[in-house]
Order: C-alpha cells, then structure tokens, then sequence
C-alpha cells in the first residue's frame, strides 16, 4: 500500500499530535489516503472537544500532550468504541490501552496508514 492509496477513502479520523510538523505530516498523509482529517488537535482538551463532538472512524494520538498523559483520550475513544493508534516516542503505554496498537516514534507514514486501515477493517 502507498501513502497516496484510496484505504482510508471516506473515513474521518482524529490527529491529535502537540508537535506541529509532525501533526502536519500525518494529517497530510491521512488526507493523501483519502481520509477526512478532524484537527489535528494539538492538546488533550481541543482532542476532548473533538471527540465529544462524533463523527470518528478512527483517532491517531500522541501518548505524550505538552507533559499530559493521552489517557483521558483514549478512555474517551474506547467509551465511544472508537478505534485509535497510540503515537509515542517513549515505548510502554500501560497495561489498560494494550488493546490499542502502538506505533512507535518516528514512524513510517505509509505503515501509519496500513495501520488505521486495519483498525476499521480495511
């Protein structure tokens, strides 16, 4: 699969990344996938925003928001059977989220892709 592939044609997936560039880059190749970016988010309360407000397929969230925990979100996207990949640079998440895919910083974007098109099951 390449990064400029239709697998995410017609979902809508959450970024919630603090860094800048790299929320850029993945919004960027989400989009180029065919998926409808919300965000990105760059803190863990514009992510509670956006995930209160619906319409996700899938989420990609940084572990890590400016020395917050991404836990809340992904409590929050479980509560709403929202499929999500864990984005951190530190390894371990603990053991409540091992459910959720981690992809490990820095990471390949057309693996970041593969990766949200198995979570909904493309």
């Amino acid at each position: 699969m390449t990064v400029g592939s239709p697998a995410l044609a017609g979902l809508s997936v959450l970024v919630v990344e603090d860094e800048f560039l790299v929320a850029i880059l993945l919004a960027d190749a989400l989009e180029e996938a065919g998926a409808r970016v919300i965000g990105p988010a760059g803190s863990r309360d514009d992510g509670l925003v956006l995930i209160d407000a619906g319409g996700i397929d899938a989420a990609v969230v940084d572990w890590n928001l400016a020395g917050h925990c991404g836990d809340v979100l992904a409590r929050a996207l479980t509560a709403r059977e929202v499929p999500y990949v864990i984005a951190t640079g530190y390894g371990m998440v603990p053991a409540e989220f091992s459910a959720a895919p981690v992809l490990a910083k820095p990471f390949d974007l057309e693996g970041l892709v593969a990766l949200v098109a198995r979570l909904v099951g493309r």
